[in-house]
């Protein structure tokens, strides 16, 4: 069958996601979906719209979700757009503000679909090191580029970056498109967002798959300054001119405004969170300190992969990445406390 791909399917490596298998009894804490449901109000908001009208056409702009996400984050509509899933509007970020002469700059240790999206749009890139502590060294990114991107908290180690660092980063960057991932930022990192008004090379991208728990709706989106929302504008209606459907949009306004629910699954992330960090750490892990809904942990005397195909024996599923510097750290969704008991008991009886 590849006679008939082109050069640049045969060349792409794609992102490979988090495996969703099909086992009894499991415990699946490898592709950091929410262990709580959405809002009771975005649940009854999806159904309401399930109806005759699903024939018509959704809004293409999204008016009342771009209009509802800027009341919630203090911007005008026209600093928002939105898309399916974040991932959708990374592509889009990507082909319309990240291909410059100069190379594209992130950690050599981040969100994997980022090599791929440079190798789809032909995008030179450079990949930075993070430091012995696995943290963005700030610095290393004043330098001549293209552009920028971060995930803040990076992914997979959970590690954040404060708001202090960023905003020093678009002081000394201010000529060059900086894009703030910001998938995780809810459980608790900082978010650039308030840095939008001073620095208009600056472009926030979040998701409503985690903290609000929409992961199966696909809800993203992006908040900038207009001309890069724009540019974002652009590439989409080049592309697909109705991203988000009419069900996807009804539960996305209804989800924000539930703040009372968000605030309250929010916190029983964190504080699960703080309780496996913990239980880890008196098993002999070394965990890295998160912001996000996962951890990143190593036991020094066991090699990842083979804890990793331990836990799967166990019906506990976890991510394992083969790469150079981590191979043998476990990327670890927070679940329920039932859930974190079953992964805490397996991971006592290999050890």
């Amino acid at each position: 069958m590849s006679r008939y791909w082109s050069a640049l399917v045969r060349d792409l490596k794609p992102y490979v996601p988090g495996e969703q298998p099909r086992i009894a009894d499991l415990v699946k804490l490898n592709t950091n979906e929410n262990p709580y449901g959405p809002s009771p109000r975005a649940m009854a908001a999806i159904a309401a719209e399930a109806s005759e009208t699903l024939r018509l056409y959704p809004d293409p702009e999204a008016t009342a979700l771009r209009e509802a996400l800027a009341r919630y984050h203090g911007v005008e509509p026209g600093q928002v757009f939105v898309g399916n899933g974040s991932d959708e509007v990374l592509a889009h970020a990507f082909a319309a503000l990240l291909k410059h002469d100069r190379p594209l700059l992130f950690p050599d240790i981040t969100y994997s679909f980022y090599p791929v999206y440079c190798r789809l749009f032909g995008i030179a890139f450079e990949t930075l090191p993070l430091d012995e502590a696995f943290a963005v060294r700030r610095s290393d990114y004043e330098r001549p580029a293209g552009a920028i991107i971060l995930p803040n908290p990076n992914a997979p180690t959970g590690v954040a970056l404060p708001r202090s660092e960023i905003e020093a980063l678009l002081k000394a960057q201010p000529d060059v498109p900086v894009v703030i991932d910001e998938a995780y930022v809810d459980f608790g990192a900082e978010s650039a967002i308030p840095l939008v008004a001073a620095h208009p090379n600056l472009l926030v991208v979040r998701t409503m798959s985690k903290s609000r728990a929409l992961a199966g709706l696909r809800v993203g989106y992006a908040i900038g300054g207009a001309e890069l929302i724009e540019a974002l504008v652009r590439v989409k209606d080049s592309f697909n001119s109705y991203p988000l459907g009419r069900t996807a949009q009804a539960g996305a306004i209804a989800s924000i405004e539930d703040e009372a629910y968000f605030q309250d699954r929010r916190s029983a992330v964190i504080a699960s969170r703080g309780r496996m960090e913990r239980e880890l750490a008196r098993l002999g892990f070394e965990v890295l300190p998160s912001a996000a809904n996962f951890v990143f942990a190593r036991h020094p005397d066991h090699q990842g992969a083979a804890l990793a195909q331990a836990l799967r024996e166990r019906a506990v599923l976890v991510r394992h990445f083969a790469a150079p510097r981590i191979s043998d750290h476990l990327r670890i969704t927070v679940g329920t406390d039932q859930q974190i008991d079953r992964l805490i008991g397996a991971l006592s009886e290999i050890i």
